[in-house]
């Protein structure tokens, strides 16, 4: 059974465990790197403070009881946009619709919040990413994301419209 469960700052260690999981199996696809989470970074206050990002929603897809996917909401510092950052799925969880999960209540808790925008980045080359993100009704708004930490790869930022008029999706449309 999958189920999804809302994080506080307690739940740090479990938080802990999937970051580090998809920083290590998934490194391409996070602009972080795991060398930056690790030693001196591994710190019981530093993983409490990433869960206590003001305004934020972290939630984890548990299958079986087992935490096998992370996603945050975050506001995103324009006017009625919030971010979906730190989407995860480990290989445990893939290919049964945790991803989809995951997005679907981050998606609702922007609404909950009267967000307008629900907007994300993702590692070019993620193609499953990719399509997750298109099934869900997210679209490439063209702007130049970030450049990923290989020096080579941008994230592509993509965007999902949330209010009334949310069939006029932002940016190119396939």
């Amino acid at each position: 059974m999958i189920a999804t469960r809302v994080l506080t700052t307690d739940d740090w260690k479990t938080w802990r465990e999937l970051r580090l999981g998809a920083l290590t199996e998934a490194a391409y696809a996070f602009g972080s790197q795991l060398a930056d989470w690790q030693g001196d970074g591994d710190r019981e206050e530093r993983w409490r403070d990433r869960l206590a990002i003001p305004g934020s929603y972290n939630v984890v897809a548990t299958l079986d009881g087992q935490a096998v996917a992370m996603a945050s909401g975050v506001p995103a510092g324009e006017d009625g946009a919030v971010e979906l950052i730190s989407m995860y799925v480990a290989p445990a969880g893939r290919g049964r619709g945790v991803g989809d999960l995951l997005v679907a209540a981050v998606e609702r808790w922007a609404r909950e919040c009267g967000a307008h925008t629900l907007r994300l980045a993702v590692a070019e080359g993620n193609d499953h990413a990719v399509a997750l993100y298109r099934r869900a009704g997210f679209r490439e708004t063209g702007e130049p994301g970030d450049l990923m930490p290989d020096g080579l790869r941008r994230e592509q930022i993509m965007a999902k419209a949330l209010g009334p008029d949310a069939d006029a999706a932002p940016g190119p449309r396939d």
